[in-house]
């Protein structure tokens, strides 16, 4: 099964930017977003803290959406939906 709990046919592509330090992870998913259509969503792994701030601070400026914004295990975990 693909895709996440409560929608089965939504895709989510994963970008792993674990160790990975600021500003590498924000900028490598906004590559990974410019690669997306309307309404995909990408989820982002990051471990450097500062990632919480810039990520919130990109979405409120591009019009992306933060769907999910968690801290797991040392990790940084965002769901962002594109414009």
């Amino acid at each position: 099964m693909s895709g996440e709990v409560g929608q089965p046919d939504q895709t989510v592509q994963v970008l792993d930017a674990s160790g990975l330090s600021c500003p590498l992870p924000l900028l490598k998913a906004k590559q990974a977003l410019n690669r997306l259509n309307s309404g995909e969503r990408l989820r982002v792994i990051a471990t450097d803290a500062g990632s919480v701030r810039d990520f919130k601070a990109f979405t409120d400026q591009s019009g992306d959406k933060l769907l999910e914004s968690l801290e797991q295990d040392g990790s940084f975990i965002y769901l962002i939906q594109k414009a």
